[in-house]
């Protein structure tokens, strides 16, 4: 065991055989219930004595992932109120040690997901000289459901919160609040770059890293008062903080369920406004986002992975049902021109079927698009492309959506990842990987030159990772001036 004291209090936490120390649980805001409901996060409250962080605090509520992804993706549900709490690993338990620190933002439609699913354990992190912090959100309605009188975007109130617990507090842990990286996947990759649109949380983070998601995903009110009203016309209350407050939790997830599903079953804008081009009725709502430009004062490395939306066809065994119609239809509403586009993404992929066509369009407008034009608006970024193709569904997942995070955090054998990354993913890949984001963490330069309007330098990680100049030129310039 072992114990630092913060302003609000000491805090125990434990060793490992290796030599990390852990604190997990500590909370960086008061519960956000009763009073505090839909309201932006509040300070916590100082304890008394040494509050016991050995084990996982409770995980901001959130029905389980649908079946197949169920178990596929990590995730972690544990009840309680006091879920705005996050956990840290550090080699050097002890002020003054001065050690970069990572702030991982985990990823899940801003409906799932929480920091304390063993897939992020930081441990390898510290073992590498790093100070490794998670951390839980608002999610779903309590987190980014649109409601009058109350501010938007609490789960990303959360984050910047977290991250200013973490300014004031983790050089007690070993770290220094100078030296931030904030690094997430997918959603988290999302908030980060609606904080760096927004600056919202400028001064709190020197870098990040932005893993499958940039600036391009949020709502506008229209429809976010759209989806709003569509959950509580399911729930038979009026669209409002106090009507939402009122409903138990084992009938509010439920129905959040019930209407991420609905939207798949019905896709239909009159409904649910440009939601239905990402599927996701909970994510930040905002008038509009820009770019965040060359002043943003942060150090950015961003990437996809090649072939991100394998990961929603081919488990739910869509893959084989896209129809060309369905494909043609899909690329316009992506802001393509099918006659134009399609032929092009053929050439580079003979034999496709149109699910796998509509796979490699779907990736570039989610993922790849998005970070490349995160990278060209801020001079000096570095990008990557994660290749490696998992062996799982007859090898027909791909390098798709989530494979990279065991790599990231070193942790292929943990029996989370088993189900997406099959029986011998390559570690030299994952020793590759986490030490790019380790050395992005401490110098600012993850090994290979910066990405350049010349060059598009891009380092591809795959079993023969390689430097690559402009992957896929011709179907990047596709997509210029689409937005």
């Amino acid at each position: 065991m072992t114990v630092c004291v913060t302003a609000l209090g000491a805090v125990r936490g434990s060793i490992s055989p290796d030599g990390v120390a852990s604190f997990l649980g500590v909370p960086y805001a008061a519960p956000p219930f009763g009073p505090r409901r839909f309201r932006a996060p509040a300070p916590p409250e100082p304890w008394p004595g040494v509050r016991d962080a050995t084990a996982y605090g409770p995980t901001s509520p959130h029905a389980p992932y649908a079946p197949p992804f169920d178990a596929l993706v990590p995730d972690d549900v544990i009840p309680g109120e006091n879920c705005l709490n996050l956990n840290i690993w550090t080699p050097a338990p002890e002020p003054g040690a001065g050690l970069p620190v990572m702030v991982w933002l985990h990823g899940g439609a801003f409906s799932n997901g929480a920091g304390s699913a063993s897939a992020y354990d930081g441990n390898a992190f510290a073992r590498d000289g790093v100070v490794c912090v998670t951390l839980n959100y608002r999610l779903g309605a309590d987190g980014f459901l649109h409601l009058p009188g109350v501010p938007d975007n609490r789960g990303l109130l959360d984050q910047v919160a977290a991250l200013s617990w973490i300014r004031a507090h983790i050089a007690a842990f070993g770290g220094d609040p100078e030296q931030v990286t904030v690094f997430g996947e997918s959603a988290g990759a999302m908030s980060i770059g609606v904080l760096l649109s927004t600056g919202r949380a400028r001064g709190l983070f020197r870098r990040a890293i932005l893993q499958s998601g940039a600036c391009h995903h949020f709502l506008r009110p229209g429809s976010a008062t759209l989806i709003a009203s569509r959950l509580s016309s399911k729930l038979g209350i009026e669209p409002t903080p106090d009507a939402f407050a009122a409903v138990s939790l084992t009938d509010l997830l439920p129905a959040q369920a019930e209407l991420r599903a609905e939207m798949g079953a019905r896709p239909d804008p009159a409904l649910w406004g440009e939601a239905v081009l990402n599927m996701m009725p909970f994510e930040p709502v905002a008038a509009d986002l820009a770019l965040p430009g060359p002043d943003c004062g942060v150090d950015l490395l961003i990437g996809a992975n090649r072939e991100e939306y394998r990961f929603f066809l081919v488990p739910t065994q869509r893959l084989e049902t896209v129809s060309a119609s369905r494909l043609r239809a899909g690329t316009v509403a992506y802001g393509l021109d099918p006659d134009q586009a399609l032929p092009l993404y053929r050439t580079a992929r003979p034999g496709a079927a149109p699910g796998e066509l509509l796979a490699a369009v779907a990736t570039d407008w989610f993922y790849r698009i998005p970070g490349i034009r995160l990278a060209e608006s801020v001079p000096g970024s570095y990008m990557y492309e994660f290749a490696w193709r998992s062996p799982r569904f007859g090898a027909r997942l791909g390098a798709c959506h989530t494979l990279e995070l065991g790599f990231v955090f070193d942790r292929l054998r943990d029996p989370s990842y088993a189900p997406i990354l099959g029986d011998h993913p390559p570690q030299a890949l994952a020793d590759e990987m986490h030490q790019a984001w380790v050395s992005f963490a401490k110098t600012g330069d993850p090994g290979w030159p910066p990405y350049d309007p010349a060059t598009r330098t891009t380092r591809l990680f795959a079993e023969d990772s390689a430097l690559l100049d402009d992957p896929r030129e011709e179907e990047r310039r596709l997509w210029e001036g689409v937005r």
